[in-house]
């Protein structure tokens, strides 16, 4: 997948994140959306402060022992 590719996806997730974020606020999804919710947006900030994709931060995290 191309870099162009990529990054649509990635808005198309932030979009849904965002939806499933209000959605479960008004209660009318479950709990489950919440998580899917935090988690992406965690990744998201931890790309965006390193400055690295979040695969990459993995793969550091994992070849120190952390």
């Amino acid at each position: 997948m191309n870099q162009e590719n990529v990054e649509v996806v990635k808005h198309v997730a932030d979009g849904v994140a965002a939806v499933t974020a209000i959605g479960t606020l008004m209660q009318m999804l479950p709990a489950f959306a919440a998580m899917f919710t935090i988690v992406w947006t965690g990744m998201r900030i931890a790309e965006m402060i390193t400055g690295k994709k979040f695969h990459e931060l993995l793969k550091r995290k994992k070849d120190e022992g952390v």
